[in-house]
């Protein structure tokens, strides 16, 4: 069994999805997505360029919570995938070497 994992069963991974949707839709969001600015690289965007992603990642136990939702680049999104915020931060620093 893999540490570094959370096993989450279908159910929830869903309803978390479905959540995420429904906070998509909110104000807070199109607040936040407003600012044009990637959470991660901290790059300037267009609002509409920016997608959501989850700082703790679903399938790795994260929840759909304003705290654990920020915008980002779809680079950044693509590459952080299903990192944890201190797997991240160690790719980053090798990306920058």
């Amino acid at each position: 069994m893999d540490p570094y994992f959370a096993f989450i069963d279908e159910a929830t991974v869903k309803k978390e999805r479905a959540r995420a949707r429904k906070i998509r839709a909110s104000q807070w969001w199109k607040r936040k997505r407003s600012l044009g600015v990637c959470h991660y690289c901290q790059a300037n965007f267009l609002p509409a360029e920016l997608t959501m992603d989850h700082i703790i990642p679903i399938g790795r136990g994260g929840r759909s919570e304003k705290f654990n939702l920020v915008p980002c680049c779809k680079d950044c999104n693509t590459q952080k995938s299903s990192l944890l915020p201190a797997e991240w931060e160690g790719y980053m620093e090798r990306i920058r070497k």
